[in-house]
């Protein structure tokens, strides 16, 4: 398993290359912006957001949100260290938290959650090729933690059970 330092470290080193990979279909703006996601990916929504670690602290007093994530995920687990689901995971939850936010400033002239997801449908439907690059960005970056922590696929906590001790626990309940 690699160190935070050298998470960071690579996700610093080939954010540029991969966003160098977007420019023949995108230009200067996909490749900015692909490469951003993963610097982003990599250390701000970090895999390791679900312990205390380098990614947590780069969220200042807001790494507080994360709190409830680093609580209901043990670390390593499918939810935090799949490939997809747990970008997608994170995603998810930081979405909600931004929902709630724009409710609870909604007195303050904020935006609602419905002039949100309005605008992320307005961006998917007018830059939807800008919008996947910042996606695959955001994921690779996370495959090259999983990578770099050696399995890209998370351990599951339990022991498939083989057919001998399977037919020993029935007879036991008997």
């Amino acid at each position: 398993m690699a160190s935070g330092r050298s998470h960071d470290r690579a996700t610093g080193l080939l954010a540029l290359p991969f966003g160098l990979l977007w420019w023949p279909l995108l230009g200067p703006m996909g490749t900015v912006l692909a490469a951003a996601a993963f610097l982003v990916g990599g250390l701000w929504l970090s895999p390791d957001l679900d312990t205390r670690s380098n990614a947590t602290r780069r969220w200042g007093p807001l790494r507080l949100l994360w709190w409830p994530y680093r609580f209901w995920l043990p670390h390593r687990s499918v939810l935090s260290h799949s490939p997809l689901l747990g970008s997608a995971g994170r995603l998810l939850y930081l979405g909600v938290l931004v929902m709630v936010g724009s409710l609870l400033l909604m007195p303050y002239g904020s935006p609602g959650p419905d002039g949100l997801i309005n605008a992320l449908q307005q961006s998917w439907l007018n830059h939807r090729p800008l919008v996947v690059a910042v996606l695959v960005g955001l994921e690779m970056s996370s495959w090259l933690h999983l990578l770099q922590d050696g399995d890209p696929l998370p351990r599951f906590r339990f022991k498939p059970l083989t057919m001998a001790k399977r037919v020993r626990r029935r007879r036991r309940r008997r």
